[in-house]
């Protein structure tokens, strides 16, 4: 039985597919002018950056989660292995726990961090033969079908007001057109509860220039909604119904460890003979506890203008705009026995042809969600529908004006990558150009 995508502007029926929409929208409009937001809050915290990296070929670790030993504060490595850590004062004498898939965890006390230029490193953590012989399963999609039955018991039971960084870009080729921030509230009901997770946008700022953009204004409709409903485990029914598993074919990869934990490596793949674009990717299972831990996975375009139609709400009607690359990533957490969302991304790359030019312009998408902070709180603390942000929401069209360097405050962020941060940088110097220019 198809279902309707939660994107409440599409309004199409089509099988279970992640609700992330492309707007193409109609022409230019002028470059817009940038605003100052000032946040003014004391704040009592310590700032540290730097790097994660593998110890024996000093390659950088990309999504790396770092968090603060004992609390549920948290971040991750961007792109390029580097980190930004926001910690209360009060927390300085605790340990920065880092860990990522198949390395040995590290324990980091916080004292011993310099606040700029921090290099950690990580050992691979090896798999010995006889953990992966001691009661492997046989079928793969016994394995999964069995992690999805166990969801109510492996995952947070209780609701919790989850804080969460949300960035989304746009770029043509490599040239950032456009940036979106912002902090939102994320009221996360129990796993084993059939209501959604609600958004309340907190703070935000956002930057685009339409110069770069030819004559078509580019923007991703849904905003944390697409990040969020890529935690496949609250929201199976988008790729993984009972339906749907039928449509796959899962074999068994590898194995690896983290934490001191087996993790079986799934790999997934659309049947042959199934035409319409489903996915492919990889499953990372804790074997003995019947736990995702995470996965990557992307959608088979086996035909582009099916795809397109999933995408694209709205474009001129002589331009032509499908995606090359739609991917995803998922990665969750465990506290206390208990495992919940942490981490998730949308990247999505797409070609817009015009019929009266010789050449097609390529541009990209990037949407990514990091859970910093979170605390359980009562079943009937939820933000009033009017403040609940929508499920259509463009947050370039909500968001306000660029800001100063400390307009999050003591907000953890995603450290942003080199080219994101040259684009700040470039913002920042505009921002400072026009205001002795009103002087």
């Amino acid at each position: 039985m198809p279902l309707r995508i939660p994107s409440l502007i599409l309004n199409i029926k089509h099988h279970a597919f992640l609700p992330l929409a492309l707007c193409a929208m109609a022409l230019l409009s002028p470059t817009e002018a940038f605003a100052f937001q000032q946040d003014g809050t004391e704040v009592d915290f310590n700032e540290y950056s730097g790097e994660v990296k593998e110890a024996s070929s000093n390659k950088s670790l990309v999504f790396a989660t770092l968090t603060v030993e004992g609390t549920n504060i948290s971040t991750i490595t961007n792109t390029e292995g580097n980190f930004l850590l926001k910690v209360p004062k009060e927390y300085t004498n605790k340990n920065v726990v880092v860990s990522f898939l198949g390395y040995k965890t590290k324990k980091v006390p916080i004292a011993s961090l310099e606040r700029e230029k921090n290099e950690i490193s990580l050992e691979v953590s090896v798999t010995r033969l006889s953990e992966i012989n001691v009661n492997a399963p046989k079928d793969a999609l016994a394995l999964v079908k069995e992690t999805l039955k166990n969801r109510d018991e492996n995952y947070f039971e209780d609701p919790s007001l989850m804080t969460a960084f949300y960035r989304e870009t746009i770029k043509r080729r490599r040239r950032n057109v456009s940036l979106a921030e912002a902090v939102v509230n994320v009221y996360k009901t129990p796993y084993s509860s059939t209501r959604d997770d609600a958004v309340e946008l907190y703070k935000a700022r956002k930057s685009t220039d339409y110069s770069k953009l030819d004559t078509v204004a580019l923007k991703l409709q849904g905003g944390p909604y697409n990040t969020l409903y890529v935690d496949m485990m609250k929201y199976p029914e988008y790729i993984f119904s009972e339906e749907s598993l039928s449509n796959y074919k899962f074999t068994f990869d590898r194995s690896t460890m983290t934490n001191d934990r087996l993790i079986y490596v799934i790999k997934f793949n659309q049947h042959e003979g199934i035409l319409e674009p489903l996915y492919r990717g990889e499953l990372y299972i804790d074997v003995e506890n019947k736990i995702l831990t995470g996965a990557i996975f992307s959608l088979n375009i086996t035909d582009r203008n099916k795809a397109a139609q999933l995408f694209v709400r709205r474009k001129p009607a002589k331009v032509d705009v499908w995606p090359t690359e739609v991917s995803y990533r998922v990665d969750y957490r465990e506290k206390d026995g208990k495992w919940h969302y942490g981490y998730s991304s949308v990247f999505m790359e797409f070609k817009v042809d015009w019929a009266d030019k010789w050449f097609n312009s390529q541009y990209s998408m990037t949407a990514e969600m990091a859970i910093t902070d979170w605390e359980r709180v009562s079943k009937t603390e939820r933000p009033r529908y009017r403040q609940q942000i929508r499920k259509s929401i463009i947050l370039s069209d909500e968001a306000s004006g660029f800001s100063d360097p400390d307009f999050w405050g003591e907000y953890n962020i995603i450290e942003p990558e080199k080219s994101i941060e040259s684009a700040i940088r470039k913002i920042q110097r505009q921002l400072g150009r026009d205001e002795r220019n009103s002087d």
